[in-house]
């Protein structure tokens, strides 16, 4: 694991090239806290560097920017091949053995690519990854990011360079540096909690999509950048050729691609370990792990006094029943409150999954004893495990059978009166009402659902589900571009629109929201994860079963519960589904009050100009009064604020 940073053209084309691009990756070397390196070439106008964190061949072998034997190419790499034993092992049966300088899996890469070209050799590889490669005969640039998204990469034209790095922040050092804030990222942010790719919060600035490969051939032109592997084409030869067989031999091959999946990457010459949070994802991890295993496998978790946000004692029992080396640490709402302040230098854009405090806070834990932790993420989007999609399912079934005409007459009769109406009316009736059928805000309740009327596609709906603001009630001139969940392209056909939100969150909010999430507060503390489940064999497994099994006996994500239960009795995992989270909204309206209250000054709202502060403040002030729970929309906000604040100076202009 590591951070990348490279430079064509502009200044690396000068004396300052190796400087410049040094002090950039120093920006980063919390990603990679165990070295540096840089690699230039002047003439051709290529400046390359690495901070590392030494995971695989500790040795200088291992060191990069790596020079391929042949001389032809140099690359920087962030991430971990799993299987490059294997890649090895076939390039010197199929292509003659060579000397080998080290073990690392960045050299078995070069070699690869040097004997097969690049596009055989990241089909070969089982692996996160992304990377920056010299092609030095045909003076091309290439970037490529992993299949699933695992690990960022971002790039960009600043003045007369090309630049790319793990992080924008190293962007920072260059000298034609003008950021510019992009107000339609900032919708997308304002409505998903997160940034989608290929956007960024900078104008000019792009996130290469996961499966893709960015191919710079010329520095004063704009880039190709095509898909090397396809989520598309994977989930539809999935429908195309199902799995055939029953239900108990579909959860033996679960088993057995996580058997594979974990068996690689348990791999590692530093102390290595896992999150174990009780829930179905995590245990299932560590379940595997520690069949694998000779030694009691390291697991961590964080635990907090209240009972609705504290999953320690379920993980402490799996733990114990496993006989894992667990370390566990019960933390105040103080230890969590003094991480808020560090958010808007761990997250380079800003982010607003509240998790996020969490998840710094369980890594942290774990940096204390290992330098490598697996997570069992991608197991709600691959095996159908969120109550969202029988929830919007069921909302689309119904609202189907009526033309969309009809249901757009009655969204306008429904809205022609005010929300503050409807309130006065209910006042008068709620009191004669039995209290279990008394509501609070009819309006705007009644305003909402008539939004949902007018929807035309099941798409619609998720997206709405899933919204956290309409960007267009708080941003002025901001226009959404297009995501997934919006035609930014074709979309597989699959049979039904269950299969369809867990694809559109494979797409956008695993990588975008929830790997994003996990890999920068893990580098925040040079912390490597490593994701299991997002094996890309076992992805497209998964992506064959029918939904007859991945909610057989109507239970979400029934392989990995059947899997589960072969290890560990089903007392210690049935319990409802909770969240990793913190009392956000208790916060809000306690510790956490002046903070937020500064940030969102009507005055300061209006003078920045991104936001139109009325909803807002609305919103504030009705979280406040304990009317409405508004924590997540008001997260939003806050953190951009917060993180705004922090880079004053280094993005304060607004892209038209």
């Amino acid at each position: 694991m590591c951070g990348i940073v490279g430079i064509v053209g502009g200044v690396a084309a000068t004396s300052s090239g190796a400087s410049t691009v040094r002090r950039m990756a120093d920006m980063i070397r919390h990603r990679g806290p165990d070295g540096d390196g840089v690699w230039t070439d002047a003439e051709a106008g290529v400046a390359l560097s690495q901070r590392r964190l030494a995971i695989i061949d500790l040795s200088s072998a291992g060191a990069q920017p790596m020079t391929s034997h042949g001389g032809r190419y140099v690359i920087v790499f962030n991430g971990e091949l799993y299987n490059h034993g294997e890649m090895r092992t076939l390039l010197d049966r199929e292509h003659g053995d060579r000397a080998w300088r080290g073990h690392s899996d960045t050299e078995v890469l070069l070699a690869a690519i040097e004997e097969l070209g690049l596009k055989q050799a990241l089909e070969l590889a089982t692996g996160m990854f992304a990377f920056g490669l010299w092609d030095r005969k045909e003076r091309t640039l290439l970037l490529g990011r992993d299949r699933l998204g695992e690990k960022p990469l971002y790039y960009g034209r600043v003045g007369k360079a090309f630049a790319f790095a793990s992080e924008p922040k190293a962007f920072h050092l260059l000298p034609d540096w003008r950021p510019a804030i992009d107000r339609n990222a900032l919708a997308l942010l304002m409505r998903h909690n997160y940034i989608p790719a290929p956007y960024s919060i900078y104008e000019g600035i792009r996130k290469l999509r996961p499966g893709h490969l960015l191919v710079l051939s010329d520095p004063v032109r704009e880039p190709r950048v095509e898909s090397y592997w396809s989520a598309r084409e994977v989930a539809e030869q999935g429908r195309r050729e199902p799995f055939q067989g029953s239900p108990q031999e579909a959860v033996d091959e679960v088993e057995r691609h996580l058997r594979r999946a974990l068996e690689g990457q348990m791999i590692a010459d530093v102390p290595l370990g896992a999150f174990l949070s009780g829930g179905i994802d995590s245990s299932a991890i560590v379940a595997v792990m520690q069949s694998i295993s000779s030694r009691p496998v390291r697991t961590f978790t964080i635990g907090f006094a209240e009972a609705g946000y504290n999953e320690a004692d379920h993980a402490e029992h799996v733990a114990r029943h496993l006989g894992t080396d667990h370390t566990e640490l019960y933390l105040s709402d103080r230890d969590a409150l003094d991480v808020v302040p560090q958010l808007p230098g761990i997250y380079c854009e800003p982010f607003s999954d509240s998790s996020q405090i969490p998840t710094f806070l369980v890594s942290r834990l774990a940096r204390g004893s290992v330098t490598v932790a697996l997570s069992g993420d991608g197991g709600d989007e691959l095996f159908s495990g969120y109550t969202r999609y029988a929830l919007a399912d069921a909302l689309w079934n119904k609202l189907s059978r009526i033309p969309i005409g009809l249901r757009r007459v009655s969204a306008s009769l429904a809205t022609l009166p005010s929300p503050e109406l409807y309130d006065n009316v209910a006042d008068g009736i709620m009191p004669l009402l039995p209290r279990r059928l008394r509501r609070e805000r009819v309006g705007d309740k009644i305003h909402k659902a008539a939004s949902v009327l007018s929807l035309r596609t099941m798409n619609d709906v998720y997206r709405r589900l899933c919204s956290h603001w309409e960007p267009s009630e708080i941003i002025p001139d901001a226009v959404e571009p297009p995501t997934m969940l919006t035609g930014l392209e074709a979309l597989p056909t699959l049979p039904g629109s269950v299969e369809r939100m867990m694809y559109l969150d494979m797409m956008s909010y695993l990588p975008d929201d929830i790997l994003v999430k996990v890999d920068r507060a893990a580098m925040a503390v040079g912390l490597e994860t490593r994701v299991p489940l997002l094996d890309h064999r076992l992805v497209g497994f998964a992506l064959s079963l029918p939904l007859s099994i991945l909610r057989a006996e109507n239970k979400t994500k029934w392989p990995l519960r059947q899997l589960l239960y072969r290890h560990i009795p089903r007392g210690l995992i049935e319990r409802p589904k909770m969240g990793f989270g913190v009392p956000i909204d208790t916060w809000l309206r306690g510790a956490l009050r002046h903070w937020a209250e500064a940030l969102l000054d009507e005055r300061r709202l209006r003078e920045d100009g991104f936001f139109r502060p009325e909803a807002i403040r609305r919103a504030w002030s009705e979280h406040l009064s304990g009317q409405r729970n508004h924590q997540y929309p008001l997260w939003d906000v806050l953190m951009f604020q917060s993180w705004r604040e922090a880079h004053q100076g280094a993005s304060t202009a607004v892209a038209a």
